[in-house]
C-alpha cells in the first residue's frame, strides 16, 4: 500500500495548532449553505431570459410614455382648421404637401383639419388613464375580498348570493346602462366599469383560496387566534402572486376593449378616447383616401391591448416560482 507524505511547512503552523481538537458549534452545524434567493429578483431574471419579451415591454413603455408625454409637450387643438375647407379628410401625403413636412400630419388630416397622430395621442391618453384607473381599483377590492371570502365561510354564505345576482347580468349591458343613465364623462365610466366589475375577480381568487386555505399552516395559524384577515393577507396572498398578475393581464386590456366598444355604438363617452375617435371615422373606413382615419386609432388600440395582454401573461409565467429553478 501506497503511502503519500504531505509537507505541512508552508502552513506556518505549529503541531499544537495543527493537531489541536476542534471546537464544536452546535449552531453553525445547523447552518445550511445555500445561494441567497430573492423572488423578484428571480422573477424579473425569468422575464428578461426571453428576448421577446424585452422588445414587448419596450414597446409597451414607449407607448404609455408617448401617450402622456407627447400630449403634455404638444398643444392640441382640435378645432384649429375648422374653418379651412381644404384642410379636411387629407392623406398623409396631401396633408404635408398642404400643411409641410412634419410629425403632426403623418396620419393625414381629420374630419375638422385637425392632425390625426395629434389626436391619437391625446386620444390613447385618455384610454390608457382609464383602463389602468378601472384595474387598479377593481383588482384592489376583488383580491382582498376575494381572499377575505374564500376563508371566512360567513362572508361566503353572503357573497355567495351577491355573486349569484350580480354575476349573472353581463357586464357591457351593465356599463351600458349606467352610462345611459348619466351624463357620460370619464368619471362615469370609471364608475360604471367598477361598480359592480370587481366581483367576477373577487370570485375567481375566492375559488383559489379555497384550494390552500385548509393547508396545515392555516390551520395551525387559526388555532393560534390569528386574525381571517392576517391569514388571508399573510398565508394565502403571496402564494397567489401569479395568479394575480395574470389575472391583471387580462384585466387591463378588456377596459380597453369595453371603452372602443360603446363608444363605436355611441354609448361611449365625450372625452376623444380611442374609441370615440374611431366612432368618429367611422363613415372614413369605406371612403376611398379617408382611411387613415379610421384605421389609425384602430391600429393602436389593438396594438396597445395586445401587448398589455402579452407582457401581463409573460410576467405572470415569470412570477410563478416553479419556472425559477
Amino acid at each position: 500500500m501506497n503511502e503519500k507524505l504531505y509537507n505541512l511547512d508552508h502552513l506556518n503552523m505549529s503541531e499544537e495548532e495543527l493537531f489541536s481538537p476542534a471546537d464544536r458549534d452546535s449552531m453553525e452545524s445547523e447552518r445550511i449553505t445555500a445561494p441567497r434567493y430573492s423572488y423578484w429578483r428571480s422573477v424579473f431574471r425569468v422575464f428578461f431570459k426571453k428576448k421577446i419579451n424585452i422588445v414587448i415591454l419596450s414597446l409597451l413603455i414607449f407607448v404609455i410614455a408617448f401617450a402622456y408625454i407627447y400630449p403634455a409637450l404638444v398643444p392640441y387643438d382640435p378645432f384649429a382648421n375648422l374653418l379651412d375647407p381644404n384642410s379636411k379628410h387629407l392623406s398623409p401625403a396631401k396633408a404635408m404637401d398642404y400643411f409641410g413636412n412634419s410629425i403632426h400630419w403623418i396620419l393625414g388630416a381629420g374630419a375638422s383639419g385637425e392632425p390625426t397622430f395629434d389626436a391619437i395621442w391625446n386620444g390613447s391618453r385618455i384610454s390608457i388613464s382609464l383602463a389602468f384607473l378601472c384595474a387598479g381599483i377593481n383588482m384592489t377590492i376583488g383580491v382582498v375580498l376575494g381572499a377575505i371570502w374564500g376563508f371566512s365561510k360567513k362572508v361566503d354564505m353572503i357573497m355567495m348570493e351577491v355573486y349569484n345576482i350580480v354575476g349573472n347580468v353581463p357586464s357591457i349591458l351593465l356599463i351600458s346602462v349606467l352610462a345611459m343613465l348619466f351624463s357620460p364623462t370619464f368619471w362615469t365610466m370609471v364608475f360604471a366599469m367598477t361598480i359592480v366589475g370587481w366581483i367576477g375577480i373577487a370570485y375567481f381568487i375566492r375559488t383559489q383560496v379555497i384550494i390552500i386555505r385548509d393547508r396545515e399552516y392555516n390551520l395551525a395559524s387559526k388555532c393560534l387566534g390569528t386574525s381571517t384577515f392576517k391569514i388571508a393577507m399573510k398565508n394565502i396572498l403571496p402564494f397567489m402572486t401569479s395568479i394575480i398578475v395574470t389575472l391583471l393581464a387580462s384585466e387591463l386590456p378588456s377596459y380597453i376593449s369595453y371603452e372602443v366598444f360603446l363608444a363605436y355604438i355611441g354609448m361611449g363617452m365625450t372625452d376623444m378616447s380611442l374609441g370615440r375617435l374611431i366612432y368618429a371615422a367611422e363613415g372614413a373606413m369605406v371612403t376611398p383616401g379617408w382611411q387613415f382615419e379610421f384605421w389609425s386609432p384602430v391600429a393602436i388600440s389593438s396594438i396597445i391591448t395586445v401587448v398589455l395582454y402579452v407582457v401581463g401573461q409573460n410576467l405572470g409565467d415569470a412570477s410563478d416560482p416553479r419556472t425559477h429553478m
